[in-house]
């Protein structure tokens, strides 16, 4: 397929628009830490259970040492910093709100592949990614009360979500460096996204633990344990974002650039407007269509631009 790299990325959107809304009620729920700690140990339970079934050992096998490297340094970043900052922005603000602000990940991205990798992109790109972007900002935005595009929140929240995305848009290229420096043939070529997230996942696991440790010892952890419906919760939201989401988010940037799969991904907070009406009674405004359909014209670009591909 021409555009499979593309199609991933908007599978992908669909599945971390319901880890956003799971993760927000989880982190208010459990605790921003705790709640990641239990997200890196399921991944990782389900990462040697996919590895176990297709190469007989729980383990990846025939990386090199330069590849793990660079895929633990893009689980520091993407999911020691970026979620933490996410899902604490969640708490602040709320997964509406920091969606919109994720819609930075793909500059971020694009950028940082700019100057790791030397991805040039069209000028047809360059638009698709804009009008997209200005989909989704109106979209989000025009959720806002009385129609107007404001936003009254509080200034920790923002930069927390912009770091999020920050770091989301780096991490992404960071893992593909480190997918780059995979031996081919080494194992299925499928399965060297997993094999890199479930590194992420190990820098993951770590990074929170430590963080929780110092921060409020691991009492909380042994109560979410006991916890059926937060546990219910991180199982759902460990499928939805670490293992199936972030794995084929690195799947998608094996055969398409950084800053498109990241873009298209980005879309989520169009896909979350119709489950935040369901779940939470939010209104669907004429802004939140508006926004959708620009966005919907922004995703085409791409399929247009068959410099892209």
């Amino acid at each position: 397929m021409n555009y499979i790299g593309e199609l991933i990325s908007i599978g992908v959107a669909f599945s971390w628009t319901a880890t956003a809304l799971l993760s927000e009620f989880g982190s208010k729920r459990m605790g921003n830490l705790t709640l990641n700690v239990l997200r890196m140990a399921l991944a990782l339970l389900f990462g040697a259970g996919l590895f176990w079934a297709v190469l007989g050992s729980p383990l990846p096998a025939g990386g090199t040492a330069e590849a793990y490297a660079w895929m633990l340094l893009s689980g520091l970043v993407g999911y020691v910093v970026g979620d933490y900052c996410l899902f604490q922005c969640y708490i602040i603000i709320g997964s509406r709100y920091g969606q919109l602000f994720m819609t930075l990940a793909p500059l971020a991205a694009a950028l940082t592949a700019w100057i790791s990798l030397g991805q040039q992109m069209s000028a047809m790109s360059i638009l698709a990614m804009l009008v997209t972007l200005m989909g989704i900002a109106i979209s989000v935005l025009g959720r806002g009360e009385h129609h107007r595009i404001s936003l009254r929140l509080p200034l920790n929240g923002v930069l927390l979500a912009v770091g999020a995305a920050l770091c989301q848009g780096m991490g992404l290229v960071l893992s593909k460096i480190g997918m780059n420096h995979y031996p081919t043939g080494a194992i299925p070529e499928w399965l060297v996204p997993f094999s890199a997230n479930y590194c992420r996942c190990i820098a993951g696991l770590v990074g929170f633990s430590l963080l929780l440790y110092f921060k409020k010892g691991f009492s909380p952890l042994r109560r979410a344990l006991h916890d059926t419906k937060g546990m219910t919760v991180a199982t759902a939201t460990t499928l939805f974002g670490p293992f199936v989401g972030v794995g084929f988010s690195l799947m998608a940037v094996q055969y398409t650039s950084a800053g498109i799969a990241s873009t298209l991904m980005a879309i989520t907070p169009i896909i979350i407007i119709l489950p935040s009406r369901w779940l939470f009674h939010q209104p669907i405004t004429w802004k939140a269509v508006v926004g959708a359909v620009i966005s919907v014209v922004g995703v085409s670009l791409f399929f247009l631009d068959t410099s892209a591909a």
